[in-house]
């Protein structure tokens, strides 16, 4: 991948928030990041208890901003700390309002050189936004931190500052607030998509299928899972060696991907088994499933060549409207089990396995957990 594409994968990645939300969950991390987020909530407070009746705070005895900046930071920390972790919408609103309130408090404070050095406080929100949200948000983020830093560092110059200084201000938080939280969100999105992606053959690996099933199920009315399984890969390796072995792997990877509809995720998940998950009708998996086993038994342009057992399991919403959404991982596990089925049946062999009620233990509510 070239700089240019890569430059235009990271802009229009929309970040999966409630896939983090998942992780960090799952390894106990939202406690202390709620309490870190609060954080800035319980500095306003006391930096507007601090500074009002000084010369460098707000007019009045108690002023207005003084007021504002106590019970917005209390709200603030009260809402991260006592409260469930917001969705993706409450999120941005949260971050949209403390970034307007950090501008509207700073305008208040008399001394302007105080005021300009603490859009500092605009890296914080920041922060937030580069890791739980996009490379657009962070960009509308920074659109509005610049026009504080500059708004802010002129007036110190047009209230009788040193204009120099109020240039020199200015280009330390630009630096802080434009430079350095894309540059680290654009390292944390390589990082992040490389540890969802297989190393060989460039597909999804299983945790970056963890990543994308929830959100093909959650948009779909009918999704398949097709597992895929090379029949008798160990004697590839054996006979012609791991390099040949992979480069079967790597064909197959490419092919499973060339022929999916469009809108599948294509994944490898470990060894010689694939995965594709697509929003395919009922009534079309069994054609679909037959297609992509013959595109990975198509003639070889060496003399290897390999023919893949399949699993399917397919969960239709239409076709059983009272019935809760299946989770991914009950999917994953009956078209493994389908899978195996037709291996033992002789291999290159396609086996579905319709989800059907009565309901068990094998449906599970969506994977956007109400984390505390």
């Amino acid at each position: 991948m070239d700089d240019d594409k890569t430059l235009r994968a990271w802009w229009h990645d929309p970040v999966d928030y409630y896939w983090l939300i998942r992780t960090l969950s799952a390894r106990s991390a939202l406690l202390p990041l709620k309490w870190a987020i609060g954080l800035p909530g319980i500095s306003l407070v006391v930096l507007s208890v601090v500074i009002a009746g000084t010369p460098f705070g707000p007019t009045g005895d108690p002023s207005p901003a003084t007021v504002v900046g106590v019970v917005s930071g209390a709200l603030w920390t009260l809402r991260w700390v006592l409260f469930p972790w917001p969705g993706k919408t409450e999120s941005l609103l949260l971050m949209a309002f403390v970034d307007v309130l950090f501008t509207v408090e700073f305008l208040q404070v008399t001394d302007r050189l105080f005021g300009a050095m603490g859009a500092i406080l605009f890296v914080v929100s920041g922060s937030y936004l580069a890791f739980f949200h996009s490379a657009k948000v962070l960009a509308v983020h920074a659109v509005w931190a610049l026009f504080s830093v500059i708004l802010l560092s002129t007036l110190v110059a047009t209230d009788g500052g040193d204009v120099r200084l109020a240039v020199a201000t200015a280009l330390l938080m630009v630096g802080a607030v434009a430079g350095a939280l894309p540059a680290l969100q654009f390292m944390y999105w390589i990082l992040r998509t490389e540890s969802l992606s297989d190393p060989l053959t460039e597909l999804l690996n299983r945790r970056g299928l963890e990543n994308r099933l929830p959100r093909l199920i959650d948009g779909h009315s009918s999704v398949c899972v097709m597992t895929f399984d090379l029949d008798r890969f160990k004697s590839v390796n054996d006979n012609f060696g791991h390099r040949v072995g992979d480069t079967v792997l790597i064909r197959t990877a490419k092919r499973l991907y060339a022929a999916a509809e469009a809108g599948s995720v294509v994944a490898r998940t470990g060894g010689e088994e694939f995965v594709v998950a697509a929003p395919i009708a009922t009534a079309d998996v069994r054609a679909e499933a037959e297609r992509l086993r013959r595109a990975v038994a198509a003639t070889a342009e060496s003399e290897v060549e390999v023919t893949a057992s399949v699993g399917v399991a397919v969960f239709d919403a239409g076709a059983h409207a009272d019935s809760p959404r299946p989770a991914p991982e009950m999917l994953l596990h009956r078209a493994d089990a389908a899978m195996y089925r037709a291996k033992e049946s002789g291999g290159n062999l396609v086996v579905i396995d319709e989800l059907t009620p009565p309901l068990g233990d094998e449906y599970l509510p969506p994977l956007f957990p109400d984390a505390r």
